[in-house]
Parts: structure tokens; sequence; C-alpha cells
């Protein structure tokens, strides 16, 4: 696949992303509405942040190393020992769902059994529920490396519904099920997700208008069997796969680092945890259905533009031409969105949690963590960015090396949490996430820096903002936290639309700013991310 092909794959990829991590949000904060009125705080913050960990724990140690090692691009790549390797997801996911259930029923502190019941119940239906997803993994690699970007789409939301409906339904008709309700849903979204992609691929496989040289041609090719002239599993992929777990269990509890706090040293009740996970969750919704699925793409392009372990002058020129121009869009666009989000997320944290949730939400810290999220959020795009290059683009040395960092990075994040959760609360978490983020960005930084040291290329000159554009985004908090301080948010609605419409008025002044003063980025947008092409059946448009 050429590179402005890829380009284009790789940024509808981002569009439908998009569109899914958006669906996924609003059902979540339906549900989240809706089930509120008929379940305890307590039972939320169980649900929400205790299984959910395990869950997300368990499918994100069984799958990320193997997911990075069968995506990157490697010379001679086998796709039966891609499928092979993939299976090997799967008993992990086993070993793994029961050693994180025995954790879960009997290291950590239980709930109280009158409050939540079916507790047990509860963690054995979510690690079953992750092991049934894991069948599906060698499916979903072969659809994430063809960019069958609809199937990801249709087949997390689809399974995201189901679970939705089904909870839904359980807790209103039946809320003397408590704890079962969310579990009979949750090994709900793991057959439907699972089936989709088994009925999907068998339907396409005997489509008589699929590619002839498609890479699986029968049902049969997805399970593991013999590659013809070639060893069950490739080493290489084996021993990348294993560089890239010792990383994915860093990762993933720097990635979930406040929920492992929060269960491992109980600093919240947890009634306090389902609220503070509900302000997480909308805090976290721009990163989620923008920004992740930005990093996602980008993370596809480069591991696919880019030959792993070599230099920048080893690359070819119109690879290494194009990557650095994507890199320095993505930047720019992550950078402008995040400082958007910063200055406005300032002065409408308040109006935004109380139409949400009410007092329950907007009264006490609800505001200030949300303030403070709005800043997170611009670090964690920016991280978010640099480290898909960074990963894409390092040796397997420097990998291993990248491991033992983040050991350090792991540690210095635990000892921050515990720290500024005792002097700020739950505000802390993200103190320290923010102090994390900014550790791994220089890295990254140092990084991409020294890739390009001796070229032409400069794409880190995307994080570097125009004065105009600074000097907008200044008067606009000056103008919205004003308007806040003086005209909302306890004067009635009236006042409530005023100050809507006032920071309005200074949104789109910024916007038009921004459009005067990156003429090359959307002209870049325009030539490249636009780019379209014919695609087959499961790639339509």
């Amino acid at each position: 696949m050429k590179g402005p092909e890829l380009l284009a794959g790789a940024a509808k990829a981002a569009t439908y992303n998009v569109f899914l991590q958006l669906s996924i949000r609003m059902m979540t904060f339906v549900l989240n509405a809706v089930v509120l009125r008929y379940i305890s705080k307590d039972l939320l913050g169980v649900v929400n942040v205790r299984l959910t960990l395990l869950y997300s724990t368990a499918l994100f140690i069984s799958t990320e190393a193997f997911d990075q090692a069968c995506l990157s691009k490697i010379e001679g790549k086998n796709w039966t020992q891609v499928v092979n390797l993939m299976w090997c997801s799967w008993p992990v996911s086993v070993l793994c769902c029961g050693l994180l259930s025995f954790v879960w029923l009997f290291v950590l502190k239980l709930p109280d059994e009158e409050v939540v019941p079916h507790y047990g119940w509860g963690v054995v239906s979510f690690a079953l529920a992750t092991i049934i997803t894991v069948l599906a993994r060698p499916h979903f690699i072969v659809g994430q490396a063809h960019l069958f970007v609809k199937l990801r789409v249709l087949s997390v939301g689809l399974s995201e519904l189901t679970k939705c409906l089904t909870i839904v339904f359980l807790v209103i008709y039946f809320p003397n099920l408590g704890l079962i309700s969310f579990s009979i849903g949750q090994v709900v979204h793991g057959i439907t997700y699972t089936l989709f992609y088994y009925l999907t691929f068998y339907w396409y496989l005997n489509d008589k208008s699929k590619p002839k040289d498609f890479v699986f041609q029968r049902p049969r090719d997805f399970f593991p069997q013999k590659p013809k002239d070639k060893k069950y599993l490739n080493d290489y992929m084996v021993s990348l796969a294993g560089s890239f777990y010792k990383q994915s269990l860093l990762k993933q509890f720097l990635t979930e680092g406040e929920k492992y706090v929060m269960t491992i040293f109980n600093v919240f009740s947890f009634g306090d945890q389902g609220i503070y996970d509900v302000i997480n969750n909308l805090g976290s919704m721009v990163p989620r259905f923008i920004f992740l699925p930005l990093e996602e793409s980008g993370r596809l392009f480069f591991s696919q533009s880019l030959m792993r372990g070599k230099s920048c002058r080893d690359q070819p020129k119109d690879s290494v031409d194009l990557a650095s121009r994507v890199l320095q869009s993505l930047l720019r666009v992550v950078m402008l969105l995040g400082m958007l989000i910063l200055v406005f997320g300032y002065a409408y944290s308040f109006l935004a949690l109380d139409w949400y949730g009410g007092e329950v939400l907007s009264a006490g810290t609800g505001p200030t963590l949300l303030r403070w999220y709005c800043l997170y959020v611009l670090i964690l795009a920016i991280n978010g960015i640099t480290e898909c290059f960074y990963f894409a683009a390092m040796s397997q040395e420097q990998i291993n090396q990248y491991n033992q960092k983040m050991v350090l990075f792991s540690i210095g994040f635990l000892g921050a949490s515990l720290l500024f959760t005792h002097q700020f609360e739950s505000v802390g978490f993200i103190l320290a996430n923010c102090v994390n983020m900014c550790i791994r960005i220089a890295h990254s930084v140092y990084f991409i820096h020294k890739y390009f040291e001796r070229t032409t290329y400069r794409p880190l000159l995307g994080l570097i903002p125009s004065k105009s554009l600074l000097l907008s985004l200044a008067v606009s908090l000056v103008i919205t936290v004003i308007s806040e301080t003086t005209i909302c948010c306890d004067a009635g609605i009236l006042y409530r639309l005023l100050h809507v419409g006032i920071g309005g008025v200074c949104f789109l002044s910024v916007i038009g700013v921004i459009l005067l003063t990156e003429a090359d980025l959307i002209s870049f947008v325009k030539e490249h991310l636009l780019y379209h092409k014919s695609s087959e059946p499961l790639k339509g448009e």
C-alpha cells in the first residue's frame, strides 16, 4: 500500500473512530444518567472502577503486545504466522483473568455485601467476558492491518449498544439483581463482539466479489496452522512481542494509574469513586473520541510507512518526507484543539457539570477537577502523538531500554499520586498524571529531535503556536472568566445563555485567527487527509 493511500486509510480510520468513540461515550452517558436513578453510588463505583479495571487490565495485558508486534511493518511478513502468534493471546487471557480474579476476590478490600451484593459473580463475569472477547483478536488484527475501519466501528458499537440496553432493561425491570445486571450485560457485550467478527469474516471470505489476492481465502485460515516452508511462529515477531509485553504492563499502569491507586490503597470510598469516575468520563470525552483515534491512526501510518529500527537517512526519502509532514501536522492539530479546550473549559466547567448532573457534580470540587482535566487533555494529546511516532520508529533495543525507563515512570507516578492525593484529594490524580505525561513527552520529543537532527525536517515546530493565536486565546480567557464571575451562573437561565453566547463569540474569533494563520496546515489536510480512493466491500466509503 502506497504512502498517500495508507495516509488516506489512516485518516478515514480516524474519522470512523471519532464517530465510534463519540457513540460509545454518548451511550455511556445515557446509561449513567438512567442507572443513577435506580442504583447506589457505591454500586456505580464498584462497576465503573473496580470491575471495569479488571476487564481493561486483563484485556490490555493479553492483547497489546501481540497487537503491536503483528501490526509492525516487517520484511517477509507471513500472515499465517501472524495468526498463530495472535492466538497465543487467548491462553494468556485465561491465565491473566485467573490471576486477577484471585486478587480481586481474596486480596483487595471487598465492598459491603449488604450495599453491593453478588460481588463474586461480578468478578467472574467480567473475567469471562474478557476471555470471550480475546477469541476475536486474530480477526481484529487482520481487519486493522487491511483498514477495514467500518468493521471495527460496527463491532464495538453494536456490542456496546447491546450491553447498555441489557443493563438498562435489567436495572429498570429487575432492580433486585443489582450487580448481576451489569455482569450479564458485560458477558453479552463479549459474545456480541466476538460473534460479529466471526460472522462478518465468514461472509466476506465466501463473497465472490472479494479481492483474489486477499491474505485469507477461507475461514479456517483465521485459526492456527503450520505455514508452508516456514516455522510455526516468526522468531523476530515473538521477540518483538516479548519486548512490547514488558512495556504493556507499565503502559497499562500509567494509563489506569488513578484507578489502581483507588483500588489498591482505598483512598476514597466506593461512592466517592463513582462520582469521580463520572466526572473523569466527562473530562476524558474529547481525548477518547478525537485524540485517541488520531493517535491510533498515526501509529498505524508511521508503523507501516517507516522501517522499524532504521535511521532517518536509511529510510526511503518519500516516506520520510511524508512522515515528517504528517507528524508536524498532527502535533499542530492536537496543540490547537488542546489549547481551545484548556481556555474555554476553564470558564465553562461549572456550567457543564451543573447542566449534566446538577448539584451532585457541580457542588464541591467537581468544577475544579474538570478545569485541571482540561490542562491534562492538552498534555495527553501531545504525548499521544509524540509516542505513536516513537513506538513506530524505535528499534527493539530501544524498546527494551524504554521498558526500563517506564519502571521509573511508574514509580514516580505512584509516588506523585499518593503525595498529591494526600494534599489535593481527587485533583491530585490529575496533577500526578500531568507530571508523568510531561516527563514522557520530554523523552519522546528528545527521540524525535535526534531522529531528524541531521536533516532539513523540523516536525517539532508543530508544537509552537503563533503569537496571534496565543494573544486571541489569552483575550478569550479573560473575557470568559469575567463573564462567569459577573454574569453566570446563579442569576437564572437567561444569564447562563448570555454567558454561553459570549463564549461562542470568543470561540469563533479564535477559529478565525486559526484560519488566517494556519494556511499550511489547512492546505496539508486538504491535500492528503481528504484523499479518497475506491475500496473493497468491507472498506466501503
